[in-house]
């Protein structure tokens, strides 16, 4: 893992009260406003401007003010950022800084964040403690210490996050309606869902639970490694663990591997993923670059289970036989899937049945591809292109725009936010990997 961050600034002081962080947001919402006012102001003069400028633009003030309040508000743009129909480039690329590179508090307000919970400060617990972060995230920054000649990561939660979960999503509430198109009725379910594994995130107890059952469990599978955690260190908002030498896989992707290497390293986190999902009905639902370590030895280290799905037996099997080719084939088997995972609606009438019908079979299709192949090389660039535009022409159709209604169970929501970033790191690794499932098989 990289040691310290280059040229962030530390944050003194964070907002902790629903009044300062819904006018935080409603300034950068102010600020946006007067981009669209300068934008169309130099257009009116004959400047040349573009809709890249706007995006950029907005994307940063929009993007600062998230940074400031850290916490939920923060985490709904990283997980926006990770799907590319969504969001403009400008947006996805500022927003997934969010990862590990947001702007970290300052060591002050570290140490009363140990003062209340352990009544110590932290060099009175480890026998060395960084001032300065080494990662910062939406939730939480992390720190280098050492104790009795280990060196250890240790995870601290910023101030006021776990208390403002509820009023952060409200604030982000009408920016995700309007992106996702959705009815302000139909979204409540999706954001019952979101807020409620939010709110798991910022249980660092649970978090170490899960870290401590789900490493046990994996800790057989080739090529993985994960750091042995202190409970005696840890509390509600703080985890240590040991350090994990190497290098984010983020970071490691941008130097020079091998494709030898970076199949070795896919194929970990695809089995990773795999035996997770068959095996546990459980799913580490964050996978992006900045929660795997490569260490010098080939082996990918495992971050953060703070985000964990626990995937319902129904859904399991409904939503993993759309794997099955012959299921997609069969109309009476493959319309069952779909009313049953609420794909299609009740509410829906013929017309809408059919595109619904032909939309998400597309979908089926394309995305089991790399399932069906047996070995799927995911550098393959016109795969996710065909990705990318099946979900922009999807998203142009007005006859999806003006459906009533949101597609699909509350539990696809980390399920499909799983695959996708599994897919899309894959496809930054450049790795060629075995994918078929024993469920697939059987």
């Amino acid at each position: 893992m990289k040691v310290g961050m280059d040229e962030v600034e530390e944050q003194t002081s964070i907002p902790t009260s629903k009044v300062q962080r819904a006018a935080s947001f409603l300034g950068a919402g102010a600020r946006v406003g007067g981009n669209y006012i300068k934008h169309y102001a130099k257009k009116a003069i004959g400047s040349e401007v573009s809709q890249d400028d706007l995006d950029r633009d907005n994307a940063e003030d929009i993007y600062n003010s998230l940074s400031e309040l850290k916490g939920s508000a923060l985490k709904v743009a990283q997980m926006l950022s990770m799907d590319k129909n969504i969001l403009p480039k400008a947006y996805s690329d500022k927003f997934s800084m969010a990862q590990n590179s947001a702007p970290p508090l300052s060591y002050p307000l570290v140490v009363k964040t140990f003062q209340r919970f352990f009544g110590k400060d932290p060099l009175q617990l480890f026998d060395t403690f960084s001032k300065s972060a080494v990662a910062a995230a939406s939730i939480g920054q992390v720190h280098l210490a050492t104790k009795n000649g280990k060196k250890l990561a240790v995870k601290i939660q910023y101030p006021g996050v776990a208390d403002s979960v509820v009023s952060d999503l409200k604030i982000v509430r009408p920016m995700a309606t309007k992106l996702l198109n959705l009815k302000g009725k139909d979204i409540d379910v999706y954001f019952k869902e979101v807020e409620s594994k939010l709110l798991e995130e910022t249980d660092y107890t649970l978090e170490l639970k899960r870290s401590l059952e789900l490493s046990a469990a994996c800790k057989d599978l080739p090529n993985l490694i994960f750091p042995t955690y202190y409970p005696e260190l840890s509390c509600e908002r703080v985890i240590a663990m040991d350090w994990i030498e190497g290098q984010t896989l983020g970071e490691a992707m941008k130097g020079e591997l091998s494709q030898e290497m970076r199949n070795k390293v896919g194929q970990a986190i695809w089995d990773f993923y795999d035996f997770q999902i068959n095996d546990l009905r459980m799913a580490h639902a964050d996978p992006h670059p900045g929660n795997f370590i490569l260490t010098p030895e080939g082996n990918i280290g495992i971050l953060d289970f703070g985000c964990v799905k626990e995937i319902p037996q129904f859904f399991y099997e409904n939503y993993f036989r759309l794997l099955h080719k012959q299921v997609i084939e069969d109309q009476e088997q493959f319309l069952g899937i779909l009313n049953r995972l609420e794909f299609l609606l009740p509410t829906d009438n013929p017309k809408q049945r059919t595109i619904f019908t032909g939309i998400f079979k597309d979908m089926v299709d394309l995305l089991g591809q790399p399932f069906h192949a047996g070995e799927f090389d995911f550098s393959d660039s016109a795969y996710f292109e065909k990705i990318y535009k099946l979900g922009e022409e999807t998203g142009k159709m007005k006859e999806v725009r003006n459906a009533n209604g949101a597609r699909g169970t509350a539990d696809g929501i980390y399920v499909n936010r799983t695959y996708f970033g599994l897919y899309a790191m894959l496809n930054q690794l450049g790795a060629k990997v075995i994918t078929r499932t024993r469920f697939v098989l059987g």
